[in-house]
C-alpha cells in the first residue's frame, strides 16, 4: 500500500489511477470489458465537464440507477470530482419508494439505464436532467450528450481540488425494517478513515481483485468495490447477474473477497451438494473423509483450543489431495482472506470455511458507521467474535447492553432528519447503535442481537432470535428464511421459508416434478429434512431457547418484498402482522397437521 495518505476521494483516485496507468482497473468477466486505469481517469475527467456543464456543482445530489457495470465507476467518480454527493439507489425500488428517495436527497441529476427511465420520469421529483447509458429515450440525455455539455474553459483540477473533507460524499439509505428509509450522509473525511483503516488491518494491496456483485446502493459493496478501489488501487470485476457470481469467481480467483452470510451459506450448500452427488464412490468417501477431517479441526478452533499436531498433520493431506482442489472448484484458491458482514453469519458456517482453508474475517459495522467499525485479520481473528474496534474509535456499552460508538466513522447526521439524527447521536457524539454487544477482556467484539428484535418470553428469559436462527439454519441448506416467535410467549416455534436456489436442485435429485414453494411445503421428503434440521440446531440451542413448533410456508420471501428487506434483514413487526393466523395456529392447543414438530 502505498504511504500517501488523502483526505477527499477525488485526491485518492487522482494519486491512485497515476501509479500503474497501463494496469487494469475494471474488467467483466472473461475480459469481455476491461479498463485501465489511465484510460477510467480519462473517462472521469469527461464526466465531470459534462455533469458540470449541465449545472451540477459542489453540495448538488447526483443519483446513479444501474446494475453492476463498468461503466458506473466512471459515472459516479466524475460527479465525485465536482464536488457532488453521488449516490446510488435501489433497482427494485417501488415508484413511491423511488419519490421518496430522490426527493429527501435533493437529487438534481439521476443517471440510469433506460429500462429505469419511465419509472424516474413518473415519480413526480423534479429534477434537471435523466441521462441514461445505452440508449436514450425521449426526454433524456445520452452519456455522448452529457460528455458534449462540458464547458470549453471548464477547470477539471481546480474542481476536485475544491473538495473539502467534511463534504458529504454519499448518502447510504437504510433498509426500513420500521418506517420509511434513512438517508445516512457519510463524508470524504469518514470515508478516507475507513478505507485506510481497514487497509492497515487486512493489508490491502494495489492490484488485489475482487467482485462487485451487490447492490450498488449498498454500503458493502460501496466500500469494497468503489471506495478501497479509488483509495488503494485494487482491481474489480463487475458482475451483473448476482447469480452468476459462483462462475465469476472461477474465471476471477480473487485475492480478497466479501459476501453477506447468505451468501456464505449458498457456497456451503453447493459443496456440500457437490460432495453428495458425486457418482464415483471412492471419490465420493475421500471427500467425506477431508471434509470431516475440516470440520474436526474447525471445532478446536470454534472452542479457542489449539489444534492437535496429529490433526494438523491430517488435515495437511486432506488439503493437498482435497481441499485445494474444493477451493479452486469454488475460484477461492488466491484469497488471502475473506469477509462477511451486514448480518450475524452462523458459527458453523465460518468453521466450515476455516476448516476448508478459507480464512474468513467477520466484521462488524453499520451504514451509520460507514460501513465497517470492527474487524479483525483471520490470523487474529476468534471464530464467532466481529473483531475489534478499528484505531481510532471509541465504544463502550450502556447498561442495557447496547452498544455506543463515537470517531470518525460516525456520519454527518441523517439527510434533512434532525430529530431521528439526534436520537441516535446524543450530545456528546455517542451513536446508539441498536445492537447488542458483548466485549471481552482482549476486545473482541461478540454480537447478540439487534436490541428492539430480542426476544423476551413469558417467563422474563431474554433471547436472541438471530442466535436461534443461524443455529437452526446451519443445519440444513434448504432452509432461505426464518422468523423465530417467542416475545411474550411460553415457548418459541418458527416460520420457516424454502430456500429459492436450494430447492431446484434438491428436487432434481430426488425425482420431484414440481419445484414450486407450494408443493415443496408439503412434500414428505422434504419435511423430513427440515424436521431433521431443526432437531439438529435444536441441540446447539439451550433449552428454553429450542424450537418447539415451526410451519413451512408455501412461499419464497424474496430481498425487498414484504419479508425481508433489500438487504435480506427480516422486518420482523410485518411478519408477526402478515401472518397472525399462522403465528395464532402455532401456539393452538390442538394444532394442525401444518404445525410441525422437530423429531
Amino acid at each position: 500500500m502505498s504511504n500517501s495518505r488523502f483526505d477527499t476521494l477525488p485526491a485518492a483516485f487522482q494519486h491512485t489511477a497515476a501509479r500503474y496507468p497501463d494496469a487494469v482497473a475494471l474488467r467483466t468477466p472473461g475480459d469481455a470489458q476491461t479498463v485501465t486505469w489511465g484510460d477510467y481517469a480519462g473517462r472521469v475527467r469527461a464526466v465531470a465537464a459534462g455533469l458540470a456543464g449541465l449545472g451540477v456543482h459542489r453540495g448538488d445530489t447526483v443519483a446513479l440507477m444501474m446494475s453492476n457495470r463498468v461503466e458506473f465507476y466512471p459515472l459516479e467518480v466524475g460527479a465525485q470530482h465536482v464536488g457532488a454527493t453521488s449516490f446510488s439507489v435501489y433497482n427494485t425500488l417501488s415508484p413511491d419508494q423511488l419519490a421518496y428517495v430522490l426527493d429527501n436527497a435533493g437529487t438534481r441529476v439521476v443517471i440510469c439505464e433506460p429500462q429505469y427511465a419511465k419509472v424516474i420520469a413518473s415519480s413526480g421529483v423534479r429534477l434537471d436532467h435523466i441521462v441514461c447509458v445505452d440508449d436514450a429515450p425521449e426526454g433524456t440525455l445520452s452519456v455522448a450528450d452529457l460528455l458534449a455539455a462540458a464547458p470549453d474553459d471548464f477547470d477539471f483540477d481546480a474542481a476536485w481540488r475544491a473538495v473539502r473533507p467534511d463534504d458529504v460524499a454519499t448518502l447510504i439509505y437504510t433498509s426500513g425494517t420500521t418506517g420509511a428509509p434513512k438517508g445516512v450522509e457519510t463524508t470524504h473525511a469518514a470515508l478516507l478513515f475507513q478505507v485506510y483503516g481497514i487497509a492497515d488491518v487486512l493489508g490491502i494491496e494495489f492490484g488485489d481483485s475482487i467482485t462487485s456483485f451487490m447492490p450498488t446502493a449498498h454500503i458493502a459493496d460501496r466500500l469494497t468495490a468503489l471506495y478501497v478501489q479509488e483509495v488503494l488501487g485494487t482491481q474489480v470485476t463487475s458482475v451483473r447477474d448476482p447469480k452468476q457470481i459462483a462462475a465469476a469467481l472461477v474465471d476471477l480467483r480473487p485475492t480478497v473477497w466479501g459476501a453477506v452470510p447468505r451468501v456464505w451459506e449458498k457456497l456451503k450448500a453447493a459443496i456440500e451438494f457437490k460432495v453428495a452427488a458425486e457418482p464415483d464412490e471412492t471419490r465420493r468417501q475421500g471427500m467425506r473423509w477431508a471434509l470431516s477431517v475440516a470440520a474436526t479441526r474447525s471445532r478446536h478452533q470454534l472452542a479457542g483450543e489449539p489444534v492437535p499436531d496429529e490433526l494438523t498433520a491430517e488435515w495437511a493431506r486432506a488439503d493437498e489431495l482435497v481441499l485445494s482442489k474444493l477451493r479452486a472448484a469454488l475460484g477461492l484458491d488466491r484469497v488471502r482472506w475473506a469477509l462477511s458482514g451486514a448480518a450475524p453469519i452462523p458459527p458453523q458456517t465460518l468453521g466450515f470455511f476455516a476448516g476448508l482453508g478459507i480464512p474468513i474475517a467477520e466484521i462488524w459495522g453499520m451504514s451509520e458507521l460507514a460501513c465497517i467499525c470492527s474487524v479483525s485479520h483471520p490470523r487474529d481473528a476468534e471464530l464467532g467474535s466481529v473483531g475489534k474496534m478499528l484505531p481510532g474509535m471509541e465504544s463502550r456499552v450502556a447498561d442495557d447492553g447496547e452498544l455506543l460508538v463515537r470517531g470518525p466513522l460516525v456520519m454527518k447526521g441523517y439527510r434533512d432528519r434532525p430529530e431521528q439524527t439526534s436520537e441516535a447521536v446524543d450530545g456528546e457524539g455517542w451513536l446508539h447503535t441498536g445492537d447488542i454487544i458483548a466485549i471481552d477482556a482482549d476486545g473482541y467484539l461478540t454480537v447478540v442481537d439487534r436490541k428492539k428484535e430480542m426476544i423476551i418470553n413469558a417467563a422474563g428469559k431474554n433471547m436472541s432470535p438471530t442466535n436461534i436462527e443461524n443455529a437452526i439454519k446451519a443445519a440444513t441448506p434448504l432452509i432461505g428464511a426464518m422468523a423465530v416467535i417467542g416475545d411474550g410467549k411460553p415457548y418459541n416455534t418458527a416460520l420457516i421459508v424454502l430456500d429459492a436456489e436450494s430447492v431446484e436442485p434438491y428436487a432434481r435429485t430426488h425425482g420431484l416434478p414440481d419445484a414450486s414453494p407450494a408443493a415443496l411445503a408439503v412434500d414428505p421428503g422434504v419435511i423430513a429434512a427440515i424436521r431433521a434440521g431443526v432437531a439438529q440446531g435444536n441441540t446447539a440451542l439451550s433449552r428454553v431457547e429450542q424450537l418447539k413448533r415451526f410451519r413451512i410456508l408455501p412461499t419464497f420471501w424474496e430481498a425487498g418484498g414484504d419479508e425481508v428487506t433489500l438487504t435480506l434483514k427480516l422486518k420482523r413487526r410485518v411478519i408477526a402482522t402478515k401472518y397472525a393466523t399462522d403465528i395464532d395456529e402455532l401456539y393452538a392447543e390442538n394444532p394442525n397437521e401444518a404445525i410441525l414438530l422437530p423429531r
